[in-house]
C-alpha cells in the first residue's frame, strides 16, 4: 500500500556533501518509523538514521554529528555532510507502517536503493 522511491546519490569528493530524498506515496493508517538504511559491499544493511512514530530521531554512531534526516510531508531527506570514503553504500529509504482494514497488518516498504560513493 506504499510505495518509497529514492533519489540524489552520486560520485563525490572526501568532505563533500549530498542531499538523499525519499518520497513515499499510498495509503497507511500509522506510520511507525521512517529512515535511512545503507549497505556497503560485503557488508550487513545497517541503520543510519531515522524517526520514529513521535518524531525523534535517532543517528547511528558513526554519521551523528555529519548527517541530519528531515522531512516534509511525505518526503523524507538524508543530509550527508563530511563525507567519508566509509560512507560509500548502497543507501535505502524504508517506512515500517500499520495498515488496517478489517484487521491491522504491520508492513514494510523499502526504496530500490540509491548509490553513494565517496572518492577519496
Amino acid at each position: 500500500q506504499r510505495e518509497v522511491v529514492e533519489s540524489g546519490g552520486g560520485l563525490v569528493q572526501t568532505g563533500g556533501s549530498l542531499r538523499l530524498s525519499c518520497e513515499a506515496s499510498g495509503t497507511a493508517t500509522s506510520i511507525q518509523r521512517r529512515g535511512w538504511y545503507r549497505q556497503a559491499p560485503g557488508e550487513r544493511r545497517e541503520l543510519v538514521a531515522q524517526f520514529d512514530s513521535g518524531d525523534n530521531t535517532y543517528y547511528a554512531d558513526s554519521v551523528a554529528g555529519r548527517f541530519t534526516i528531515s522531512r516534509d510531508k511525505d518526503t523524507i531527506y538524508l543530509q550527508m555532510s563530511s563525507l567519508k570514503p566509509e560512507d560509500t553504500a548502497v543507501y535505502y529509504c524504508y517506512e515500517d507502517y500499520v495498515y488496517c482494514a478489517d484487521v491491522c497488518h504491520p508492513l514494510h516498504a523499502w526504496g530500490q536503493g540509491t548509490l553513494v560513493t565517496v572518492s577519496s
